[in-house]
């Protein structure tokens, strides 16, 4: 199960019981596991900021919210959001985001693209007022 990616323990625990483990198995190879590091919150959390901000493209909310969706902690998330992107360049993020959606164009075609261009870009997960900025500098 491990072998193809890294999980969270709470992602470990489910499968298992999904496949019909008793709790207390589960336990038992949840404490073993986490004994030999081969889980570990911290270290899933991290990874899934680095592939949410490098290939998709996400701004911090939405990287949140996938790292909690996986069962990790909200102590754990903010922490992993916070180290990710203190390196990063958030305007640039949002440059990149919004470059992919336009396809190579220079400028948004009309108010219609530009209403459903800031619905995407909030759903990606950037400020509000990021967005307008980077948005009214492509209007025609």
């Amino acid at each position: 199960m491990l072998g193809r990616r890294e999980l969270s323990e709470a992602q470990v625990r489910q499968r298992l019981s999904r496949k019909g483990y008793d709790s207390e198995s589960i336990e038992d190879a949840i404490s073993r596991l986490k004994a030999e590091r081969s889980i570990d919150d911290a270290r899933v959390a991290g990874m899934i900021a680095r592939t949410e901000t490098h290939v998709r493209r996400r701004g911090k909310p939405r990287v949140r919210r996938q790292i909690e969706a996986a069962g990790i902690a909200p102590a754990i998330a903010a922490r992993a959001v916070e180290e990710t992107f203190q390196d990063l360049d958030a305007d640039a993020l949002l440059a990149a985001a919004l470059e992919k959606r336009l396809r190579g164009r220079a400028r948004i075609a009309d108010d219609r693209e530009f209403r459903r261009l800031y619905r995407y870009l909030i759903a990606q997960g950037f400020e509000p007022d990021r967005i307008l900025a980077r948005l009214r500098a492509l209007r025609p």
